[in-house]
């Protein structure tokens, strides 16, 4: 089930093959039909032995002492690694109720009804693989996702109502429709092609996060004041800033579900490395670790001169303690990118072996949606989407040296490339 399993014995324990790391662990009795004990803890050590060190006045804890046969654990790098990890760990033991375990809540999405007759928006957090193509989120909440769509529909002139509609032109209407809200086509106040191209102009607003709208209301604007027709450029632009103020407002994590891919970098436990996720679909696969061997860091203190805007192989020599100057071991830039491929590659295999479900789905979408909103000075890690069906590399190899530098920030130390050169240090070399 995890990465490494070891036997435990009560009566002698050897909790210095436990190392003093974070990590998801199982603790496994000696009974097949009893059901493990999983978590996560920042240290394995301290845990376990807090756990499995008998006391006499505590006789629940001696019980458990004297059932467990085996633990196991899997290092992690990052509470978002951690997670992804106790839930596949979860997924395995207890089926259907990891949900109720981790309290993995539905994720919040708008659903584009395209199948109905007079396709309307509305918000839910069903997934199915019917709807998958006219999905669109995960959203913070629902509150976030209600009134980003009421926002929309304020744009446009879509249906709200929920019933199966069978336009009358005797029927009344509604409110919406008296407020040019609504093309009312219940009473046949539009065509059938006029309602279908209203309805695709908001679906294409929800796949480009409004893109569609603000490139069309921008040309619109400069072909009216080429014309002279300074008024109605006036009304235009009146009409963009508003879009603008909704657009801004709408996050960059909002994707098509079918369209929703990208890489997500971390920190990994393993040293001079960073640990790669990928997100496809909607679902989250890894990690697969990627080394930062012989790259030379980004400067962000060096403004933005392209010598130390990328990761790059240019690094001065240093000298050794008797100011000798001592060999360095650089990766050139083809060689950074071919473990990146070998990394995205390990990864698509593992898409390709897990298959799509609904239900994995959902909960990927659910830990994503977790580590995603957080505040951005709590959120650890950063993640590259891609944008028309390929992912950039250059600024994904800026990211993950991005990502390495910030662990050596935390650690208190300075981030030291494998040959042994502090990324300040070189910088200060290489201008002198």
């Amino acid at each position: 089930m995890l990465a490494v399993s070891v036997a435990f014995d009560p009566a002698n324990p050897q909790w210095a093959e436990i190392p003093a790391s974070a990590g998801v662990f199982a603790l496994f009795g000696s009974d097949t039909q009893t059901e493990p004990y999983i978590s996560r803890t920042p240290n394995l050590r301290q845990r376990l032995r807090r756990l499995l060190t008998p006391r006499q006045e505590q006789t629940k804890r001696l019980r458990l002492t004297q059932g467990i046969a085996r633990i196991e654990y899997s290092l992690t790098g990052s509470e978002f690694e951690a997670w992804l990890v106790l839930y596949s760990a979860s997924l395995a033991a207890f089926g259907d109720r990891v949900k109720k375990r981790l309290h993995l809540r539905p994720p919040v999405m708008l659903r584009m009804a395209m199948e109905n007759a007079y396709p309307r928006v509305y918000v839910t957090s069903r997934i199915t693989k019917q709807a998958a193509p006219n999905l669109f989120g995960p959203f913070p909440s629902r509150v976030a996702a209600e009134n980003i769509l009421e926002s929309i529909l304020n744009l446009f002139e879509l249906r709200r109502c929920t019933d199966d509609l069978n336009p009358d032109p005797e029927f009344p209407g509604c409110v919406y429709s008296e407020m040019k809200k609504c093309l009312a086509p219940c009473f046949q106040g539009c065509s059938d092609e006029r309602y279908a191209q209203e309805a695709e102009a908001v679906r294409l607003f929800l796949e480009t996060r409004g893109q569609s709208l603000v490139q069309a209301l921008s040309r619109q604007r400069d072909s009216a004041a080429e014309e002279l027709q300074f008024e109605k450029a006036a009304e235009i632009h009146a009409r963009l800033a508003k879009v603008e103020g909704i657009v801004s407002g709408i996050p960059s994590s909002i994707h098509a579900l079918t369209q929703m891919n990208g890489v997500i970098v971390q920190p990994a436990q393993q040293p001079e490395s960073v640990a790669l996720f990928l997100l496809k679909a909607g679902n989250l696969y890894g990690p697969a670790h990627y080394s930062v061997a012989g790259m030379r860091h980004q400067n962000e203190q060096s403004g933005s001169s392209s010598l130390f805007a990328h990761p790059t192989t240019l690094q001065a020599v240093p000298l050794d303690e008797s100011g000798n100057a001592t060999t360095v071991k650089l990766a050139a830039r083809d060689e950074l990118e071919s473990r990146l491929d070998a990394s995205l590659a390990t990864l698509a295999a593992m898409a390709d072996s897990a298959g799509w479900t609904p239900q994995r789905t959902a909960d990927s979408l659910c830990l994503f949606t977790r580590w995603c909103y957080r505040p951005q000075a709590k959120r650890v890690g950063d993640i590259l989407f891609t944008e028309g069906g390929e992912l950039p590399k250059k600024p994904l190899l800026r990211m993950i040296s991005k990502i390495y530098r910030q662990i050596g920030a935390a650690s208190g130390g300075e981030t030291v490339s494998a040959a042994g050169i502090a990324p300040s240090a070189a910088d200060t070399l290489s201008a002198s």
